[in-house]
């Protein structure tokens, strides 16, 4: 990206007030909080510069800020963080929202700020940097920032794409925007569409008269675990789902802002559209399993298709050991996913109330079987082994056994495929590091005559034969 990441929008204070409820108010029937703890956030656009900062991305934010102790609190943690910011006088108090939780559930949120006000003019600084962006993001959350008329030209005349996440509250995007970011509800209240028939539906009638309506080159619309529906010139929408289902959603809140803030960064980078959206999907989608903006300081800040973290994993392992569960584990280089592969996955998942595969990583598989291989990735192959229903989590590993992996994991039961069974098979180097914390090594069936370099030899030597026939 040439320049920076601008974000364009409106910023407010998030703060989470934790604490523990043990008793009801005498004077009135409400629970009585207390506090153990708080957390202070920027939210809006904030929290959008904030999440593309994570990511090693240059950002500068262009918003409006009071003079009082929430924008100055504001300004603390995004330059902390590495934003540039570029403030324009908001009269008034900066807006505020808060949450007070108990037990990972909000139980009340109260607002502070007051009725949007009309801010002042951006200085000259903010218009430059908007002129020298590589992206601009504009985040609009409704307080009234986009109606600056001064701003609005000087995005009307920015050469760099641009992503507008809309806001029922706010203005139209300027025409020529790359992207516009509507969830389903901001949509149908943007065009008044009904909603009737499916929301697949809903999202691309209503998403095509948007784009028409306000001559934007495509919409994205965000359909939360359906992932989104990208609206374009051409008739036919395309449907992006997520990469894998998220089981436990903790907190939703700012994954809007990760797939916009995304989204620019991708276009900025050269992506076409389709593209751009499909690594937002996969982005928001990782932001909410890591526990969304709640889970910030855990969260996986690994781009999409990298390894996932392995507190994941290990979290899993406990909530199944915590039930009186089995934990299961199987490992191998899985290059070529084929038939044998799968029964033994099956067979293994069914020993257990969970399945983890450690996985070997690309230069693993190198140090074992040559430099020609792997054939495929370790992220396609983590990928491939995800979207088996049999296989609940996949850990990779760069040694040359997974004995590390395992160590932290401590699997009730070690499987490998029959392979290693029989008079003559080789020992298994990983049993007796299993069997010292009481762990079972077992083997399972495995359907003979399928292997990965079998069928690696077998498509040589047909994709020889058809070169010679060629000639």
């Amino acid at each position: 990206m040439s320049g920076p990441l601008v974000v364009v929008g409106d910023a407010l204070l998030d703060r989470d007030v934790d604490g523990l409820v043990s008793r009801v108010c005498p004077d009135a029937p409400v629970p009585v909080l207390d506090e153990r703890g708080a957390t202070d956030r920027p939210g809006g656009a904030g929290l959008a510069a904030l999440l593309a900062a994570a990511q090693g991305v240059e950002v500068a934010l262009v918003t409006a800020l009071a003079d009082d102790a929430a924008g100055a609190r504001i300004a603390e943690l995004l330059t902390t963080a590495g934003v540039r910011l570029y403030p324009l006088r908001l009269p008034g108090a900066t807006p505020e929202k808060i949450r007070l939780r108990s037990g990972g559930q909000t139980l009340l949120r109260l607002d502070r700020g007051g009725d949007p006000q009309a801010p002042g003019e951006p200085p000259e600084a903010a218009l430059e940097v908007l002129a020298a962006a590589g992206a601009i993001l504009v985040s609009d959350y409704g307080r009234g920032l986009l109606r600056q008329p001064a701003l609005r030209a000087a995005l009307t005349e920015a050469g760099a794409p641009l992503v507008w996440d809309p806001h029922p509250n706010g203005p139209v995007a300027v025409p020529g925007a790359r992207l516009v970011t509507p969830n389903l509800g901001e949509l149908r209240r943007l065009t008044g569409d009904a909603g009737a028939g499916t929301a697949l539906s809903t999202a691309t009638r209503a998403g095509h008269e948007l784009r028409q309506r306000w001559r934007v080159g495509a919409v994205a619309v965000t359909m939360g675990p359906d992932g989104a529906v990208l609206c374009h010139s051409g008739g036919t929408p395309l449907v992006v789902p997520p990469p894998s289902a998220v089981d436990h959603v903790e907190d939703t809140c700012g994954a809007g802002d990760r797939f916009a803030a995304t989204a620019a960064t991708a276009l900025a980078a050269g992506a076409v559209t389709s593209e751009a959206v499909q690594e937002a999907v996969a982005a928001a989608s990782a932001y909410v399993a890591a526990g969304g903006a709640a889970g910030l300081a855990r969260a996986d800040r690994a781009p999409a298709g990298e390894r996932p973290p392995a507190s994941a994993v290990e979290d899993l392992v406990s909530r199944v050991r915590a039930d009186g569960g089995t934990v299961v584990a199987t490992g191998g280089c899985f290059d070529i996913l084929h038939a044998g592969h799968v029964a033994t996955l099956q067979a293994a998942r069914r020993l257990g109330d969970c399945l983890v595969v450690c996985l070997n990583s690309d230069r693993s598989v190198r140090a074992l079987k040559g430099p020609e291989r792997p054939v495929n990735g370790e992220a396609d192959r983590a990928r491939l082994l995800q979207a088996l229903d049999c296989v609940d989590a996949v850990v990779v590993f760069d040694e040359s056994t997974p004995a590390t992996a395992l160590a932290r994991l401590r699997p009730d039961v070690w499987v490998k495929g029959g392979d290693y069974s029989g008079d003559g098979a080789p020992a298994l180097p990983e049993a007796d590091l299993v069997r010292g914390w009481g762990g079972r090594v077992v083997t399972v069936p495995y359907l003979a005559g399928r292997s990965t370099t079998a069928t690696i030899t077998a498509a040589r030597s047909r994709g020889a034969r058809l070169v010679k026939g060629a000639r």
